[in-house]
């Protein structure tokens, strides 16, 4: 009965700890901000599964953290500085449809991780990001190109859909599944490739081809373009 009342005691306290924090979203959370919550979560789980510590030795740490958490928000938000020191800066890995492929290799942030972000972001066709930006909290905004604003071609009246882009080549890695399903061969590819000024498939960073048969392309270490 009396670890009963220890475990409600404990969650009372990390859920009120947890309040004083903020209103955060766990996929909002700033690096700082989880790694408070993953020792206030550890802690917590001290005075829980062993009945013979005693209960302060859990909510005093807590408290603590608490307290930190509390200071470091109030001089995040007076700061830029200490701001840049504990959450980082965004970067732009997308930039008028053209990949930044060092800002993506300094951040472990894969071409896959992005294709796969944009298209839950709703963009399949990377060409049509105006600028994609990762965020300090992990997160991926996008800005679209003006023509790609669903509300000008609903407002226009444009008929037909975007054509759908699917991945074919990434970081020289062909995806075999998806040209059996294109009827696409590694040839088309490759003279996609030398008409964009590279030799073979291992110089592609990133390879789609659209519904319409069409290639976006873009070659390791480009920076200019090179897309079809």
């Amino acid at each position: 009965m009396i670890s009963f009342f220890r475990t409600i005691l404990t969650y009372i306290i990390v859920v009120i700890s947890m309040r004083c924090m903020g209103k955060r979203q766990i996929g909002q959370l700033q690096p700082y901000e989880v790694v408070i919550a993953l020792m206030i979560a550890d802690l917590a789980a001290l005075p829980m599964e062993d009945s013979s510590v005693p209960l302060l030795n859990g909510v005093i740490p807590i408290l603590s953290l608490v307290f930190v958490q509390i200071i470091l928000s109030y001089l995040i938000f007076k700061n830029g500085r200490i701001r840049s020191l504990f959450c980082g800066k965004s970067k732009v890995v997308v930039r008028d449809g053209i990949i930044q492929e060092k800002v993506l290799s300094g951040e472990m942030y894969t071409v896959s991780d992005l294709a796969e972000a944009l298209r839950l972001k709703g963009f399949s066709d990377i060409s049509t990001v105006k600028e994609a930006r990762l965020e300090t909290n992990g997160e991926l905004s996008v800005i679209p190109t003006g023509a790609q604003s669903p509300l000008v071609r609903e407002d226009l009246k444009i008929e037909g859909e975007e054509p759908l882009v699917t991945d074919v080549v990434i970081c020289g890695k062909v995806i075999e599944d998806n040209l059996s399903f294109l009827k696409v061969d590694g040839g088309d590819i490759l003279r996609e490739v030398r008409k964009a000024g590279g030799r073979s498939l291992q110089d592609i960073l990133y390879a789609g081809v659209k519904s319409d048969g069409s290639f976006v392309l873009q070659l390791k270490g480009d920076t200019d373009g090179g897309k079809r």
